[in-house]
């Protein structure tokens, strides 16, 4: 991405719509990451991915990349792991998380947009990682079109996303009344704001994935309590308990929904036998 003069407005967003993180990585970073709730989210994924993944050390496609946290994850366990990430900033970062693991094997790594994916990593590809990428996104269901024709046939898509659901709860625990009731709940895309363009209702992913022939074989919860607390930041011993909590019931009916995220298994069908 071209410099720009110190002072001017930069783009929010690509040429596609979408949201990237182009100078942004160290305040994704600290948001994220640096609080407890990142913490949390890879110990739920770090749960959860076994459970819900056919995992046997075959080749995975990382889409939205980030900082490599789940690149990493699969790495560490004999996956060889292609890493996209279109933020130069980002996969820098992912580079080096994973240059700096002994544990992780040699991966790959390719400076794109989910939209060049086709032409530049089509597969297919039996098992692809999509985490909070697609609420950043102009078109969301397109992209879940685009993610379900590198798949193989039988093969696998972790998909997460930022649930809208969710969104709209936090805001009225908060008392941000008006805004519920107007539906006012996706971010602008403003460089120095981090809510998502794009929040994504269950309904939503359900219908798409109908779309693209896809089977929804289970979803769970993302933090599906941490985020209604009054205390922000719990002291080791409450966070201690709430991970508890939520490795507890991130699957059950009664909270999954609750999710800040909403973590899906996809699955595309066998090719018929003729």
């Amino acid at each position: 991405m071209a410099s720009r003069p110190s002072g001017a407005s930069p783009a929010p967003l690509s040429s596609h719509g979408d949201r990237y993180f182009d100078g942004l990585a160290e305040k994704f970073a600290a948001s994220l990451y640096g609080h407890p709730r990142g913490e949390l989210r890879l110990v739920l994924l770090d749960h959860l991915l076994p459970e819900l993944l056919d995992l046997h050390q075959q080749p995975v496609l990382d889409v939205g990349a980030g900082l490599g946290q789940m690149g990493l994850w699969f790495a560490r366990r004999g996956h060889p792991v292609t890493l996209c990430e279109p933020a130069a900033e980002m996969l820098d970062e992912a580079r080096q998380v994973l240059a700096d693991d002994a544990l992780a094997r040699t991966p790959r790594f390719l400076p794109l947009p989910l939209q060049a994916l086709p032409e530049q990593a089509s597969g297919p590809w039996s098992l692809i990682v999509c985490h909070a990428v697609l609420e950043w996104m102009g078109d969301p269901r397109r992209a879940l079109h685009t993610l379900s024709g590198l798949l193989a046939p039988g093969g696998q898509l972790s998909l997460m996303v930022f649930n809208r659901d969710a969104l709209r709860l936090s805001n009225i625990v908060k008392g941000n009344l008006d805004k519920a009731l107007a539906d006012r709940l996706a971010g602008t895309g403003q460089r120095q704001r981090l809510t998502p363009i794009s929040p994504i209702a269950h309904a939503d992913v359900v219908a798409w994935a109908e779309e693209c022939g896809l089977g929804v074989e289970g979803v769970a919860g993302i933090r599906v309590f941490h985020d209604y607390l009054l205390q922000r930041n719990p002291d080791p011993e409450t966070l201690a308990k709430l991970t508890a909590l939520e490795l507890r019931h991130c699957r059950d009916d009664a909270y999954w929904r609750l999710g800040r995220y909403l973590l899906y298994t996809l699955r595309k069908p066998e090719e018929p036998v003729l």
